[in-house]
């Protein structure tokens, strides 16, 4: 954890004295572990209890999602990946099934519809 993230911690912690929401003992306390913190995990039940203003290293975890970014975006390049040949397979089945009759006028507008919907999720 760097000294940045503890003088944001502990500029957090005076405000909130200030506000009067903790004490000049419990500012002590928190402040001691604050200093005493090895990671940016640490600070996290300091601050539980109390509204915003919080150090930005907690707000950048707490805007984070649960699961692992890499995993993130293995799912959504495979969704991308997957999403061009199952546009293809439909267009195809349709042109199958309709025999290159009129009916494939309607399959491109589900093929785009299918492309647009996966990359907006």
């Amino acid at each position: 954890m760097s000294d940045q993230n503890r003088e944001t911690a502990l500029s957090a912690l005076g405000e909130h004295m200030t506000a009067g929401r903790i004490d000049i003992d419990e500012y002590g306390e928190r402040s001691a572990k604050v200093t005493a913190a090895k990671r940016v995990s640490d600070l996290a039940p300091l601050f539980d209890d109390l509204p915003s203003p919080r150090p930005s290293a907690l707000l950048a975890g707490a805007s984070a999602p649960l699961a692992a970014p890499e995993n993130e975006s293995t799912v959504t390049r495979w969704m991308y990946k997957s999403a061009v040949p199952v546009a293809v397979v439909l267009a195809i089945a349709v042109f199958i099934l309709t025999r290159g009759r009129v009916l494939l006028i309607f399959a491109l507008p589900m093929v785009v519809a299918f492309l647009t919907w996966t990359r907006r999720r």
